[in-house]
């Protein structure tokens, strides 16, 4: 009788003929994480390693024929965030960055100032502050009139306060 239930208990554990025992789909759950696994690492190792390019546009700014500015004026360039100032020594460029915080100013002819709506800094004609927090001036872009007889102005480089382009 002993014997007979050693017979039935090892009989309990065997699987039929054509079916897969406990260990075989456990190594196959095990393989397919796996799988899994190192298919999603390849995801992201790709990403990782691909280049992440930012495409901005150019800082290059054509912002039209000198000769449409009016002498002692200044006309603001929205698009660009510059402001284009034609006075008697010729052209410049200003940004329209704030250099506090970054804001766009704005030009106010009536005060003939550039004031910064967010903290109040105040800057005159020539990008020089006049009142408010801002620590420096308004930075003065490289302008310059290429073959065309256009007026670019390259927002990515500024020159020193007093380069004017003659026109």
């Amino acid at each position: 009788m002993n014997e007979s239930k050693n017979n039935t208990e090892s009989n309990a554990g065997a699987t039929k003929p054509g079916e897969p025992t406990r260990r075989e789909t456990l190594v196959k759950i095990g393989l397919g994480s796996m799988a899994v696994a190192g298919c999603g690492a390849a995801v992201f190792g790709y990403q990782f390693l691909s280049p992440n390019v930012l495409y901005e546009p150019s800082p290059i700014a054509n912002v039209g024929k000198p000769d449409q500015f009016a002498p002692d004026s200044v006309s603001v360039n929205t698009a660009a965030g510059i402001y284009i100032v034609h006075a008697a020594e010729g052209l410049y460029a200003l940004t329209a960055t704030c250099t506090h915080l970054g804001c766009l100013t704005a030009w106010k002819p009536e005060l003939g100032i550039i004031a910064c709506p967010c903290h109040g800094s105040k800057f005159n004609r020539q990008g020089v502050k006049i009142d408010g927090p801002a620590p420096k001036p308004l930075a003065w872009l490289k302008v310059w009139v290429n073959d065309e007889g256009d007026l670019l102005v390259d927002r990515s480089s500024t020159v020193a306060a007093g380069s004017y382009v003659r026109t």
